[in-house]
C-alpha cells in the first residue's frame, strides 16, 4: 500500500521500519523540524528523521499546516492512506480527507481512556493493570475518531514509562501491520461516550515527590516519570545539607511505619530506606542533580542520606 508516514520520536520509528518491512511503499515521511539541543544549541534530527533518511525515503518537516500549499504537497504525494504516530503536529480536515483510506492514528491506550498526550505515563500514575493500543480513523477532535483495532497489554509492577513504551511499540508495529492487510474488511466502531479519561501533558512540576503521599503513590510517579522528567526530592546528607535528588527506581518493602515521612529509616552500603505515609520505598538508582546516575551501593560509598523533603 503506498503510504504517507508522519512521527517523531523512537517509537515511531518502530512502527515505520515494520511497514517498510512489510513491503508497503512509503511516499514521504513527515516529522517534526530539526531542534536545538544540548549544551551546543546545534540543530538535531529527530529519530524519524534519521531513520527515513538511511532508507532515502522523502523528509518533509514543515512548522504546521496551516498554507494550503503545505496541505496539497502533502495529498500530491498520491498516497492510499495516511499513518499518523506520535507526530505533534495537528492535520487540518483537508489532509485527513485527502486520502483513498483516510489518515490511521496509533494512540498508546484503549481508547477512550487516556486521550491526549501522555498516555502511558497517566496510566502508570493511576495504577491501571492494562493498557494497550488503539488504531484510530482520525478525526478533527482529540482522539475521538472511530476505532478500528485495539490490542491490549499488561502493565506490571515494575514497569516504567521507557519499558511499557518500548513493549507497546512493538504491539503498535504489530497492529498497525494488521489493520493496513485488513483495511477493508474492518467495521469503523464509536468510542464509548462513557469512562472518557484525558492525559494531560507531563509537567516538570509534578516531578516533585510529596513524602507525605503513600508509598504506592510515590513508586507509580517514579515509574511514570523515567525516563522524563524524572521524580525528585530535596535531600539531605552527613555532606550537604539540601540538594535536588533524582530518584529513578525504587521499590516498595513495607507498607506501614511509624517514621516521618522523607526520614531515612536505614542507609547503609547495602541499602536506603525512606519513609513515606504508610510505607517504606528501598531507593534503587538515584541521581544528584549535575551527577551521574548511580545504584544505591555505590552512591552510598561517598555520603548517607539522612532525610528527604
Amino acid at each position: 500500500m503506498r503510504i504517507v508516514f508522519a512521527g517523531t520520536p523512537e517509537f515511531s520509528v518502530v512502527v515505520l521500519t515494520a511497514l517498510i518491512d512489510a513491503g508497503h511503499n512509503i511516499e514521504g515521511v513527515y516529522c517534526q523540524p530539526d531542534r536545538h539541543k544540548g549544551r551546543g544549541r546545534e540543530l538535531a534530527a529527530c529519530p524519524v528523521k534519521k531513520a527515513a533518511l538511511e532508507y532515502n525515503l522523502s523528509v518533509f518537516q514543515p512548522q504546521n499546516f496551516q498554507e494550503q500549499k503545505t496541505q496539497q504537497d502533502l495529498i500530491n504525494l498520491g498516497a492510499e492512506i495516511m499513518v499518523v504516530v506520535a507526530y505533534g503536529q495537528l492535520l487540518p480536515p483537508k489532509v485527513l480527507a485527502g486520502h483513498r483510506y483516510g489518515c490511521l492514528n496509533i494512540h498508546t491506550s484503549k481508547l477512550p481512556r487516556w486521550r491526549g498526550a501522555a498516555p502511558i505515563q497517566r496510566a502508570i500514575l493511576a495504577g491501571d493493570k492494562t493498557t494497550g493500543i488503539s488504531i484510530m480513523q482520525m478525526d478533527s477532535g482529540l482522539d475521538t475518531g472511530d476505532i478500528l483495532l485495539e490490542k491490549t497489554c499488561d502493565i506490571t509492577s515494575s514497569d516504567t514509562t521507557k519499558s511499557l513504551t518500548d513493549k507497546l511499540s512493538l504491539l503498535a508495529a504489530e497492529a498497525i501491520i494488521k489493520a493496513l492487510e485488513n483495511i477493508k474488511k474492518l467495521t469503523p466502531a464509536k468510542q464509548s461516550l462513557k469512562n472518557i479519561t484525558y492525559a494531560k501533558k507531563l509537567s516538570k512540576d509534578e516531578a516533585w515527590i510529596n513524602w507525605h503521599k503513600s508509598a504506592v503513590e510515590i513508586g507509580r510517579q517514579i515509574r511514570a516519570f523515567n525516563p522524563y522528567p524524572i521524580a525528585q526530592t530535596h535531600a539531605s546528607s552527613d555532606k550537604f545539607d539540601d540538594k535536588i535528588l533524582r530518584i529513578l527506581s525504587a521499590e516498595i518493602v513495607q507498607n506501614n511505619t511509624n517514621h516521618q515521612p522523607g526520614e531515612i529509616i536505614k542507609s547503609n552500603k547495602k541499602e536506603c530506606l525512606v519513609a513515606t505515609s504508610d510505607g517504606v520505598l528501598s531507593l534503587q538508582t538515584v541521581q544528584l542533580s549535575g551527577k551521574k546516575a548511580l545504584d544505591i551501593k555505590d552512591f552510598n560509598n561517598a555520603q548517607n542520606l539522612i532525610r528527604l523533603f
